[in-house]
């Protein structure tokens, strides 16, 4: 298998049959797992083999299924399922932190992940020191001997900054920290994180994985030592695990994520390059257009730009609204990453509790949108977004 390439892997790894020899993956819909003596029993309880499980909440055999997918296509060791993204996101912070541990993430975060930092975080005595993520310096001047954790979105949501993993990551690790990314925009196809030397990476399942709108899930994915010694033992007893029925649909989107990421980054890219110039648009970020503040960052880092355009619109709100209320085809939503094209308006949705002067500080100004593109007809789509910002 380690031959593969990524489509055969996305298809093929980590299915296994039962003796009735199914074609898709086995769907377990089980609470609990029965035995045949209180030997066996006892047994499976001390030894945690593989493909030996005891209760739903710390494994499942299509969940594991979905893991080892994901751990074949990640290059990890090990993962860990989660109920949604956000669970994933918590769970790989709070296992490693405790009140009196320092940890450093970038300003530039979705809003929910600047809720878990910024509030929940300090408010269990931990300290937090915010910095400008793409700024190396700050990070390397915010590191404390207590430092335990970097956090950081590889591309920001939503204004697309990028990261330098390596950079971050050599200085956590030079101060005895690990680096742990969300690498949801950018994708497993598109950036291979733990090559860069990130040490736990995070997807939410809900977007590209899934692609189609239909359930939660998240994912972390890192050494085995980490998942099985650190992950696991917070996270089996807090609770957030991954449905069965979840995670055999996550497979099922597996199959079919790189072509519809592949379609839909050649997308993002026709839509920047037609709206680029629009008397109505102030700003378009792409990490990948040489437009980007870190193009040159963004290029050597990933092998497309993603599948979410952003840009601001003059005007503020009301341009924004106008723009959206007057869209066709693609439709008003804050999920990013599905097969149909979604809009939304950040300051009024995703990043409506943010303050507002970080909001501003961060780009995200009242006229600003983001895109996430999907695999509709680019033609289409175009023809959408220039009709639509005809009548702001």
């Amino acid at each position: 298998m380690k031959n593969w390439k990524t489509r055969t892997k996305l298809v093929h790894s980590g299915t296994k049959r039962s003796q009735f020899g199914e074609l898709s993956e086995a769907l377990f819909l089980t609470q609990g797992f029965a035995y045949d003596t209180a030997e066996q029993a006892e047994s499976r309880f001390i030894n945690n083999s593989p493909d030996e499980y005891i209760y739903g909440r710390y494994g499942n055999p299509t969940v594991r299924m979905f893991e080892e997918r994901m751990i074949a296509i990640e290059g990890a060791e090990d993962a860990f399922a989660t109920a949604t993204g956000m669970a994933a996101v918590s769970g790989a912070l709070f296992c490693m932190l405790k009140q009196g541990d320092h940890l450093i993430s970038s300003k530039a975060l979705f809003g929910s992940c600047m809720f878990v930092v910024d509030n929940i975080l300090r408010r269990w005595g931990i300290e937090v020191t915010l910095v400008e993520g793409t700024d190396l310096n700050q990070w390397r001047d915010a590191m404390q001997p207590n430092t335990k954790v970097c956090f950081l979105e590889s591309i920001s949501n939503p204004t697309l900054e990028v990261c330098d993993i390596a950079g971050v990551a050599k200085i956590a690790h030079e101060g005895g920290a690990k680096l742990v990314v969300d690498n949801v925009f950018a994708t497993p196809l598109f950036q291979q994180t733990l090559k860069l030397g990130a040490d736990v990476v995070i997807y939410s399942a809900t977007k590209h994985i899934d692609g189609q709108g239909r359930c939660l899930g998240g994912i972390v994915l890192g050494t085995e030592e980490y998942i099985q010694d650190v992950f696991i033992p917070f996270n089996k007893h807090t609770g957030p695990a991954m449905s069965p029925f979840n995670a055999w649909v996550m497979l099922k989107g597996l199959e079919t994520i790189s072509l519809r990421c592949e379609a839909q980054a050649e997308n993002a890219e026709k839509i920047v390059n037609a709206l680029k110039g629009h008397k109505n648009i102030t700003r378009i970020l792409y990490p990948t257009d040489v437009s980007h503040p870190q193009y040159e960052l963004a290029i050597s880092q990933m092998t497309k730009g993603g599948t979410v355009v952003s840009f601001e619109l003059s005007g503020g709100k009301k341009a924004a609204f106008s723009f959206l209320n007057a869209l066709e085809i693609i439709t008003i939503s804050n999920n990013l990453g599905d097969a149909k094209s979604l809009a939304t308006h950040p300051v009024t949705t995703t990043h409506k509790n943010m303050a507002a002067e970080a909001r501003e500080a961060a780009g995200i100004t009242d006229g600003f949108v983001r895109l996430s593109v999907g695999i509709e007809d680019p033609e289409d789509l175009i023809v959408d977004l220039l009709e639509a910002l005809e009548k702001v």
